[in-house]
């Protein structure tokens, strides 16, 4: 998320000066703006350069000059969110927009910030308002897609993501999300074609390639799935431990005479997600299906 910049102070502080001098409070009201000018400015370059808590110290005397300098609010809620601060940063944010209700990356920013604390509803609105100020922000519209598919509105997540999509907004993100929406509608052809379009934007995309293996697989298209669950897995070798099991199924699906490629396969995978309590009745159940697999093997041996 970029700082704001205050663009054209100069010509509204024209127009402040000469009604301010008209009304006889010029002289206090013009320091204060250019004080708080001068601090905000100071506040921008240290976030240049990488110095948030002199940042901090500057935007704070920037409000403390003007208390309705919006910018300030809004490059404080940057800072927060960066440092994960998401409490400051969402009161950063909140004052932003009610000091200026125009700010279109105060409401955005709001959005971010709610969808990380998981209040989707009330993201959905920041960035609804967002919209409504500038309807073609491609950045935004993709935040709400997002939002819709966290609610799991997949029918709202949908039309959004595609309208993302049409503005050029997409990532590899936004394209697993489409694909996982359009197959919780039952629109596998679509999904499949978003989901390969998130793999064609990164091809170690662990999520896409484990989603296609899942629709392969209930199509009873198993080299296909396999081969999926085996890029899933190598895009994480060390904790893709269910890509690694649905990869074992897949290919004793496909061919289940081949008892010693099976045996390789499940144990692979004990290997893999042993040492995982998420996975231990998973575990459990492979080393039982190991042991029917080297029984059946002895069996065949001594036929």
């Amino acid at each position: 998320m970029a700082f704001a910049d205050r663009t054209r102070m100069s010509e509204r502080l024209i127009l402040v000066i000469v009604l301010l001098a008209f009304l006889g409070l010029a002289p206090q009201a013009i320091a204060d703006a250019e004080k708080a000018k001068e601090h905000y400015n100071a506040g921008v370059s240290a976030m240049q350069e990488g110095d948030d808590a002199a940042a901090v110290t500057a935007f704070e005397a920037a409000i403390a000059e003007d208390g309705d300098y919006s910018d300030a609010y809004l490059n404080l809620g940057v800072i927060y969110y960066r440092q994960k601060d998401y409490d400051k940063a969402l009161e950063m944010f909140r004052t932003a927009t009610e000091k200026n209700n125009q700010n279109v990356d105060g409401f955005a920013n709001l959005g971010r910030v709610l969808m990380v604390l998981r209040q989707y509803a009330e993201a959905e609105t920041a960035f609804k308002t967002a919209i409504s100020i500038d309807e073609n922000n491609a950045e935004v519209i993709k935040e709400l897609g997002k939002s819709y598919y966290g609610r799991k509105n997949y029918t709202e997540a949908i039309a959004t993501l595609e309208r993302c999509h049409t503005l050029g907004a997409g990532d590899q993100l936004t394209y697993l999300y489409l694909g996982k929406s359009y197959q919780k509608e039952n629109k596998i052809n679509e999904a499949i074609a978003a989901l390969e379009k998130s793999v064609a934007l990164e091809n170690s995309n662990y999520n896409a390639h484990s989603a296609l293996g899942q629709i392969y697989l209930s199509q009873e298209k198993y080299l296909k799935a396999a081969g999926e669950f085996e890029a899933a897995l190598k895009a994480k070798p060390k904790t893709g431990y269910r890509a690694a099991y649905n990869f074992a199924v897949a290919m004793e699906s496909y061919n289940p005479d081949d008892v010693d490629t099976n045996i390789a396969n499940w144990e692979r995978f004990i290997a893999l997600a042993k040492k995982n309590p998420k996975a231990k009745g998973e575990v459990g159940t492979a080393e039982g299906h190991v042991k029917e697999l080297k029984e059946k093997k002895k069996a065949e041996a001594l036929q």
